[in-house]
Parts: C-alpha cells; structure tokens; sequence
C-alpha cells in the first residue's frame, strides 16, 4: 500500500510495491493460501525472510529493506525491531515517497504503545490521501485497510463507533499481515460492548506470541477480562 506517487517519482520501485501488496494482500498472488497462512502464523522472522532477499536488490534498499522489516514487524506487535528498523531506513528518495507507508507503521506502532490521540490523528491523515492509481478492486482493498487502522485505533482508545467491529472483521480478511491485529481490536469492541463470547472466538486460535510482541500482553488481558465478563 504505498503510495501511488511513488512509482511515477521512480519506476524502479514497482518491485519493492509489488512486494509489500504481496504482504498485504496475500490472497491476489499465485501460492496465496500457502502465503496467507504463513502471514496469519505470527511467525515474522520467517515473513521478513521471504523476501528479504529480494528486495535487498532492488533500488533504494537502503530505505526500503528497512521499512518493509518496519512494517512486518509492526503489524505483529513487535514495536522494539519496529522502531529500531525505522530508525535504519535512509531518509532519501523513497523516504519521502513513502508517506503512507511510514503513516500506516507509525499509526500501528502509536497504538501499541498507548500513544492513541496521536495514533487517531495519524490514522486520520492516511486516510485523507490520494488514492493510488490503481484497479477498482486494489483500490476498495486500500481504502478498505485505511478504514480498518483508523477502526483500529478507536478500539484500542476505546472509542468504537457502531459497525467498527463489522469493519474490523472485514480487514482483518482483506490483509492477512495485519489479521490478528485487526483480531485483538475487535476483541477490545467486544469486551467494551458485553460480548465476552465474541471475544474469545476473535482470540481463539492465536498464535503462541513471544514476549517480544505487544500482543503476547493484549492476548494475555484480554483474555482476562472476557472471563471475567
């Protein structure tokens, strides 16, 4: 999901996009259902390894290599190599192309660590991007995954609106990188709304996180706070 603007500044940058869309949306690619299980493992070493090597190569790796670990890493709660992987991305070119990028990285990582006004309002500037140019069907899934960070985003400040958790439900489907944290924001809905039920049902299933990871600790209190009703 990088910006549009990126390609028409540098044409050499369709690999590293083409890369990330894999990520994203796993299920458009040929091996989509051997891709979507290993997203939805919560096993990033192994994610950032299937492409590391590749886009290693490509122009601007020296920004993108790192923004793309930033962003796996991100969407599996892992904030420490997140934001040390940020730090290494060089501020060139492709740094400041890749706007959306960044904002849909720090969005995740400002939730996680409780920073959420700041998360909401940068939720909200994705958001006010230019669509890319792209096909109808890549533009509904982004538009669809800018809906579901800001959603995202009120659920962990809880401040859901109504058809956050349908919302919710719905990207964590499109975008299988970032399913289980779509997961544990509508177990925060549920459990604000009295659906401790539903709540377990969203948890169910999830993968064993190390302590690395923000979601070992979601997981961990939610499910507390489901059993306690």
């Amino acid at each position: 999901m990088l910006a549009s603007q990126m390609i028409s500044r540098d044409a050499r940058l369709l690999v590293p996009v083409a890369v990330l869309a894999m990520l994203l949306f796993a299920h458009s690619v040929v091996g989509r259902l051997r891709m979507r299980r290993l997203l939805m493992s919560g096993d990033v070493e192994r994610v950032i390894g299937t492409w590391e090597g590749t886009i290693e190569r490509v122009p601007h790796s020296e920004t993108m290599a790192p923004l793309l670990q930033a962003t796996a890493y991100a969407s599996y709660g892992w904030i420490e190599a997140a934001r040390r992987a940020l730090a290494r991305a060089v501020e060139g070119p492709a740094w400041d192309a890749a706007l959306e990028q960044r904002l849909f990285v720090e969005t995740l990582l400002d939730t996680f660590e409780g920073d959420r006004e700041t998360a909401m309002r940068k939720a909200h500037a994705l958001e006010a991007l230019p669509m890319p140019r792209a096909g109808l069907l890549a533009r509904r899934r982004v538009a669809l995954l800018r809906r579901g960070l800001a959603a995202l985003t009120r659920a962990f400040a809880h401040t859901s609106r109504d058809g956050d958790a349908a919302l919710l439900a719905k990207a964590a489907v499109n975008s299988p990188l970032v399913h289980w944290a779509m997961r544990y924001a509508g177990a925060i809905v549920a459990v604000d709304c009295g659906r401790p039920r539903e709540a377990n049902e969203l948890l169910s299933g999830a993968p064993a996180w190390p302590t690395q990871s923000a979601f070992h600790e979601f997981h961990r209190e939610l499910t507390t706070r489901s059993a306690l009703g």
